[in-house]
């Protein structure tokens, strides 16, 4: 049993939990090292009193799993077999009291199927499993952040190859291809959310779709892209003035990266979370453009591009070593334009690293 599953059993077992199910892509892989999307198919892990963890999933993934390192028993079925049949059988086989109580991630496992786990109990008590898994992942093991920093050195390399493929003329989605394309021949094959290329008043969206809008001269353009590099995520933002930037631009980016420097000023062990919020929020609204700045001031981040914890302004908890997030303020003016800068910050014992390294002094290419 590798550690994270032993560290989850012994929990369970300190909490008098009798079983566990663990069926989210991102737990599953964070216990087991092994990731697949099973699409509608039951997939998951069953941490049960009195016998060994199991794993269920689709036969045809079943060589795949014994790859990635799992040696305990595992329930493969066909696409014409009910899975819970044998879970049920796998289950009653453990002795577990019929109000026993159970775990699993209710936010993310269907009615259906938490009512097919629970049919197994009569009176199960029931713990929601979320908050223990957030805990265990959002402390980042050495090994982890390796991963994570060659990802953010690939986000890196996308901002690069974009800003070099600007010519006037060229549309928002030209760009992003070239973007991707050059990035799959560094072997990446998937990106961590949908690339983000937006020109003038599109970068006033701060979830704007690229499309057809062709670039001008005194254009904002807005960059907002990752990668996914071996179960990591990585989630850089830059914005560039293509040929000219007027005063108000100016003022616009310079104010957005003076809250972020705020911001990463104070990321540092012990820090109250919502105060990193609040840092760049005051020096955004202090320059008139506070009612520009929608959304918090960045997420967690590691086997999920958006993981716990929220970087509100309301988040009471309080910076670890370990932790991995984004520190990403914008402004954002409707049908004018906008800027955002963004980084990916590690919490170190002696305050911070900033693993995308992408310039961050305002740039007029073209």
């Amino acid at each position: 049993m590798n550690q994270r599953l032993h560290n989850l059993t012994n929990w369970l077992s300190d909490e008098e939990i009798a079983v566990a199910f663990v069926n989210s892509t991102e737990n599953v892989f964070y216990l087991s090292n092994f990731y697949t999307d099973p699409h509608e198919r039951l997939m998951g892990i069953f941490i049960c009193e009195g016998i060994k963890p199991f794993f269920v999933l689709p036969q045809m993934e079943v060589n795949q799993l014994k790859d990635a390192g799992w040696s305990n028993d595992i329930i493969g079925y066909q696409d014409h077999e009910d899975p819970w049949e044998k879970i049920n059988q796998k289950l009653a086989s453990s002795k577990v009291l019929s109000n026993a109580t159970v775990t699993f991630e209710t936010e993310f496992l269907t009615y259906k199927r938490a009512q097919a786990f629970l049919n197994n109990f009569e009176q199960p008590t029931i713990i929601p499993l979320e908050d223990k898994l957030n805990q265990m992942r959002v402390v980042k093991e050495d090994e982890e952040l390796e991963i994570i920093k060659r990802a953010a050195e690939m986000a890196d390399y996308g901002v690069s190859v974009g800003i070099e493929a600007l010519k006037e003329g060229i549309t928002e989605m030209e760009v992003l291809a070239t973007i991707e394309f050059e990035l799959k021949k560094k072997g990446i094959r998937e990106m961590s959310f949908s690339t983000m290329v937006l020109f003038g008043e599109k970068s006033g969206d701060p979830h704007g779709n690229p499309g057809t809008r062709t670039l001008q001269k005194g254009d904002m353009v807005l960059f907002d892209l990752g990668v996914v590099l071996d179960g990591y995520c990585s989630d850089i933002t830059r914005t560039v003035a293509f040929q000219s930037v007027s005063d108000e631009q100016r003022k616009m980016y310079e104010t957005v990266l003076q809250a972020q420097l705020a911001s990463l000023e104070i990321s540092k062990p012990g820090t109250r979370i919502g105060e990193l919020d609040l840092a760049a929020r005051n020096v955004i609204t202090e320059a008139d453009f506070g009612e520009y700045f929608p959304h918090r001031i960045g997420h967690g981040m590691g086997i999920n591009v958006h993981e716990f914890p929220s970087m509100s302004h309301l988040n009471e908890d309080h910076l670890k070593i370990g932790m991995v997030y984004t520190i990403e303020p914008g402004i954002y003016i409707p049908n004018v334009g906008g800027v955002r800068i963004e980084d990916d910050v590690y919490i170190t014992k002696d305050g911070h690293e900033t693993l995308t390294k992408f310039p961050k002094e305002l740039m007029i290419v073209g």
